[in-house]
Formats: C-alpha cells, structure tokens, sequence
C-alpha cells in the first residue's frame, strides 16, 4: 500500500467559468502517515461483508474498463464507520469549492469578493481558502491548483444530485455547468433545491476511486501514462472530495489525505 498525497500533474484549465459570472479572467494536526497506516489496517481485519462487497463491486468495474486491480488494496469504511454529512455541510463546501475554482481560473477579484458576500461564504471557508480568497495577487502555481478544485467540486455537486453520474475519471468536468448550478440556484436556493444522495452510493464511488487512484499512481512510479485514458489529475480530485464527504480520518478540508 502506497499512502500518497502529490499531485500527478498539472495543466491549464479552459476558462468557460468565470464568463458566466459577467467577466472574463484579467488547522488541525492530521494524522501521521503512521497512524493512517495502523487505521487502514485495523478497518481492513474487521472482514466487513458490506466493504467486502463494495469491493469485489469496483473491482469487477476496473476489470470492464481494463484498470490494473491491486488485490491486496485494503477496503474502506463502513456505512458505520463513515461520516455522514449534511445537506447543509456539503453545500456550503461545494459553493466554497466552486468559489476557489473560480478565482484561480482568473475570476477578477472584486467579483470573487461579492460573490464570497451574496452567498454568505466567509465563515465556511477553510483557514488555506481564506488566504487564497483574500490576496489581491496570487502566484500562478496557487491559481493552477485551486483552478483544478473544479474537480473536486463536481464531485460534490454529484453528492448533492446536481450532477448525475460520476463518469469515468478521463475528462475534466463540465465546468459551465458548475458554475451555472451555483449561479442559476444562487444564495437562496442552491441547499435547498439539493437531493442528498445516500451515504452507500457516496462510500461506493470513494471505493472506486481509491482503486483507480491507486492504478494512477502505480502506472507513475513506474514511469508509464495513466492506464485507460484516466486523467490523473480529475482522480486525484475526486479522490481527495470524496475522502472528505466520507469523513476520512477525520480530516478537515485543507488537510485531506488521499492515501493508495
């Protein structure tokens, strides 16, 4: 088991979000890599039926889009063991997601601090967001990776049943219709016109990904392209999001690992 954080690679986003705004572009300690370890460990000898199945089910996914399948990669939590967030939660998370996103694809700033006021989002934003949000000037590696949180974002409009179906990670997301989810809906009625998906589709999809992250990742240590036509950096992304919404160790937001 490999735990890994880095980012597979980086690459410049098509600017379609930030027009739909009027405007075209101008902590808590996690736990060591250790303690992850010895929890991985712990949740895989409990022999749970229900990962055991959730298992065996992405794996029979991997094997139809002819992915490498470690079948040593542990499982992941339980509907007992996850986190289950709310409504509420995943959608002041989802517009903070899109606002980041937004701001590092070139949204002027202005803009990003009205929207940040119409939509009540100071309190919810993370201590390395506020940063972000808050700099009048920000380096082109801290636009690119916050540009990228459009994947993560997606994900989260998924929870929320904004978005269908999680496709298969060998594209970017359809950033148009992102930020014209959060715009159409605005302040009032983004939670609102919110249906929460279940906690097992959620623990499913984070199944998933783990192992086509895990596929990823391989195929990069050992110097060949992503497997399938997975694009890295959407599997990262998503990786990282779904972590999240389960409640992966306990981490907050900023500090989220997305162990293979």
């Amino acid at each position: 088991m490999m735990l890994d954080g880095s980012h597979p690679g980086i690459k410049r986003r098509i600017v379609v979000g930030a027009a739909l705004f009027g405007i075209l572009p101008l902590a808590i300690c996690a736990p060591s890599v250790e303690d992850r370890r010895k929890k991985i460990k712990s949740m895989d000898q409990k022999n749970s039926q229900e990962a055991l199945q959730r298992r065996a089910r992405s794996e029979a996914v991997l094997r139809e889009d002819g992915v490498p399948i470690n079948q040593y990669l542990p499982v992941i939590e339980t509907e007992d063991d996850a986190k289950r967030r709310s409504k509420a939660e995943i959608s002041q998370r989802a517009l903070c997601v899109l606002l980041v996103a937004l701001k590092g694809e070139g949204l002027e700033q202005p803009i990003v601090e009205r929207i940040a006021q119409d939509f009540k989002l100071r309190d919810s934003l993370t201590p390395k967001e506020r940063v972000f949000i808050a700099a009048k000037t920000s380096s082109q590696n801290d636009r690119v990776q916050f540009s990228w949180k459009y994947e993560a974002a997606w994900v989260l409009l998924w929870a929320l049943g904004y978005v269908n179906v999680l496709d298969r990670p060998t594209k970017i997301c359809d950033v148009q219709f992102a930020v014209k989810t959060m715009r159409d809906h605005g302040p009032s009625g983004f939670e609102a016109g919110a249906k929460l998906r279940s906690l097992r589709d959620i623990l499913d999809q984070a199944d998933l990904i783990y192992r086509y992250h895990w596929a990823v990742v391989d195929a990069r240590i050992k110097g060949r392209p992503a497997p399938a036509k997975l694009e890295a950096g959407v599997v990262l992304e998503r990786h990282y999001a779904l972590n999240w919404l389960i409640g992966y160790m306990d981490q907050e937001w900023d500090d989220i690992s997305t162990d293979t």
